[in-house]
């Protein structure tokens, strides 16, 4: 999986452009775009993978909450054959409270959100290179009103 820290190295590595080498910077963007669009790609590839993943474990905690896992798939899966640990059985509207603090549905879920954050960090990164071209237009034309042209 991609590292948040990781991406903003690399974009503040490559966010820089060369005052001295404009022509060279405006010919990186195409690279970089290509660059981070892999990333962009590969992320929403892992968030779909992982939505297909909660959407099976929210099926086995729903089957394990409500009594209808078998001792075998609980020993499979390494949970406790008690999921309530010596509680009485809550009601359907209690249930939720477990669902949202259950380990492995928040862990799921955290890893779900790291995903979206890099998801909307490389689409800004893109929208940026996107308009790099007019910033390199706009470094031109300031350099040839301030030397007279």
């Amino acid at each position: 999986m991609l590292n948040i820290n990781e991406i903003f190295e690399m974009w503040k590595k490559d966010s820089t452009i060369d005052g001295m080498n404009l022509d060279e910077s405006s010919i990186d963007t195409a690279k970089m775009h290509s660059k981070y669009l892999e990333m962009l790609t590969t992320c929403k590839l892992q968030q779909k993978r992982k939505d297909s993943q909660l959407k099976l474990l929210l099926k086995d905690k729903w089957l394990y909450y409500g009594g209808k896992m078998t001792k075998e798939q609980m020993d499979d899966k390494g949970w406790d054959y008690d999921p309530y640990v010596g509680t009485t059985k809550p009601m359907k509207s209690e249930l939720d409270y477990y669902y949202n603090a259950d380990p492995d549905i928040l862990k799921l879920n955290d890893q779900i959100e790291y995903i979206n954050t890099l998801i909307e960090t490389l689409d800004e990164i893109l929208q940026n290179i996107k308009w790099r071209h007019q910033t390199i237009k706009n470094a031109i034309d300031w350099r040839r009103f301030t030397s007279g042209a």
